[in-house]
């Protein structure tokens, strides 16, 4: 019996595979007699994009997407806004004696949207200059690349100082340099200098009334002779009701956000 099923299903398989073989055979006679003449079989594999030099090829699209994926957590970390948002936000955190509240996460999350807000014009100048020609096929992939680069460039320029430019044109072995003609390797390292650097100078401003609380706090504490009381415990309470009365985070985010609108 099993002889005699598998027997039934060989010939159902070559039933069905009969007239598939026969219409190719018929489809391409010409590989078929080039193979029966002894000629050796060739493999072609042309790319979409190799008539026109100047595009890019679909194989190499997908390559730069998936480089541009793999580097967008250091792009937005220190080609936007994020850098001195976040940095500001973690001193708002240790000033106020809370280390874990608002969480990780959260501060990040807030960060994102802040950025996002912030560089939402520089996004539209891209989109506007720079994506949508090149997706309607009506700008080759090097002009977009360059056209992408120059409001983001722009907006580093408008936040770094001139003193981190300077020294990184001189590291680099730079001349005297037109600002529309800074290469970005010389941007990026001194706009992330001057993030850090304004971040630092916000986060002083942000300690120092928290800071006249820990003094009156812990003289207090001294004067009633509660030597063994730790000031952070009495005085987080009364951070918090600073905080909440002058509506803080309603503060700071406005600081943040007009602080790049120069």
């Amino acid at each position: 019996m099993r002889s005699l099923a598998a027997a039934l299903v060989l010939c159902l398989a070559a039933l069905a595979v009969a007239p598939a073989a026969a219409r190719a055979a018929q489809a391409s006679p010409a590989p078929a007699a080039a193979q029966a003449a002894g000629e050796p079989l060739r493999l072609t594999i042309n790319l979409e994009g190799s008539e026109k030099p100047a595009q890019l090829s679909v194989a190499v699209q997908i390559v730069i997407v998936m480089t541009l994926l793999t580097l967008a957590p250091s792009l937005v970390l220190l080609m936007t806004s994020f850098t001195r948002i976040v940095v500001v936000l973690g001193f708002v955190r240790s000033a106020l004696g809370v280390p874990n509240a608002p969480a990780n996460q959260i501060l990040i999350g807030l960060s994102l949207f802040l950025t996002f807000f912030i560089m939402g014009p520089v996004a539209d100048r891209v989109q506007k200059e720079a994506l949508t020609p090149y997706m309607n096929g009506t700008m080759p992939a090097t002009e977009a690349l360059d056209r992408a680069s120059v409001p983001l460039k722009e907006f580093m320029l408008k936040q770094t100082r001139t003193r981190d430019l300077e020294y990184f044109l001189e590291l680099g072995g730079f001349g005297p340099t037109p600002l529309k003609e800074v290469p970005l390797r010389v941007v990026i390292p001194a706009f992330v200098i001057s993030e850090l650097q304004t971040a630092f100078q916000m986060g002083f401003f942000l300690f120092l009334p928290f800071l006249v609380i820990d003094f009156l706090v812990s003289s207090i504490l001294m004067a009633l002779g509660m030597m063994m009381m730790p000031p952070n415990v009495v005085s987080l309470p009364f951070k918090l009701l600073l905080f909440v009365l002058v509506d803080g985070w309603h503060l700071i985010v406005r600081s943040l956000v007009e602080s790049f609108a120069t």
